[in-house]
């Protein structure tokens, strides 16, 4: 069983809107809903959960029902921070699926899955027990020496990376959660569930990337994502 949980409990200020930015329309659809439906056509995915805003269930729920998001069984609370959203859809699972199960963590913002990479990270999380989207580092890295010069830099054919979708089985993921919020390991600031795995001492292997799997933070994003989707559009319309 393939199951993908979706995080979307956070409140997007950095988008300066009124609403949450995983519910702007985007020609007359929530920007959630266009990430919802790479999963539900994707024939690998057998379920899906979403961590969501507090008071915005019923409205995800309303819009699962409109757009045919009949894969959608449950959606939970987001907590404080990222690690604890993903934490509660972790713990949510416990008790419904297996251990030998994939869970597939996404984040809700990036509404561009490509097909083949999501069927690439199932399969290399079936292989290897984890595996994490991951892009080659096309830019020069250099690093800061006094604030105003630099004398390092980093070759960029050591570096990847790395944002979801991120596939685990089961079992090590709910083990690791466990361990990470009992021991305070890699749950602060920017981490997530690939930097926490780490931090407590597993090897994760790369999966296939795209570079149209844009992460909507800024207003500029959002125009992206638009450009993006006339696109297709245009292809088709041809």
């Amino acid at each position: 069983m393939n199951v993908v949980v979706i995080i979307a409990g956070g409140a997007g200020h950095r988008m300066g809107q009124d609403i949450p930015k995983q519910f702007i329309n985007v020609y007359d659809k929530p920007v959630l809903i266009y990430t919802l439906e790479s999963f539900q056509k994707h024939p690998l995915i057998n379920a899906i959960e979403v961590v969501c805003i507090d008071g915005w269930h019923d409205v995800l729920w309303a819009y699962a029902k409109q757009f045919g998001i009949d894969k959608l069984k449950w959606v939970v609370s987001g907590g404080n921070t990222g690690q604890e959203s993903i934490r509660n859809g972790v713990y949510n699972l416990e008790g419904k699926i297996e251990n030998e199960d994939v869970v597939i963590i996404h984040d809700g913002i990036r509404p561009l899955v490509d097909g083949t990479v999501l069927t690439d990270v199932i399969v290399k999380c079936q292989q290897y027990g984890n595996a994490v989207t991951s892009m080659p580092y096309n830019e020069q890295i250099f690093v800061v020496d006094d604030e105003e010069s630099t004398i390092k830099f980093i070759p960029r054919e050591t570096l990847r990376r790395v944002s979801t979708p991120q596939a685990y089985k089961f079992g090590l993921l709910d083990s690791k959660y466990h361990e990470a919020f009992e021991k305070e390991i890699g749950i602060y600031g920017s981490h997530y569930t690939n930097t926490m795995m780490v931090e407590l001492g597993e090897r994760l292997y790369f999966a296939a990337g795209s570079d149209k799997n844009i992460k909507l933070t800024t207003k500029d994003d959002l125009e992206m994502f638009k450009a993006y989707i006339k696109s297709d559009r245009d292809n088709w319309l041809k």
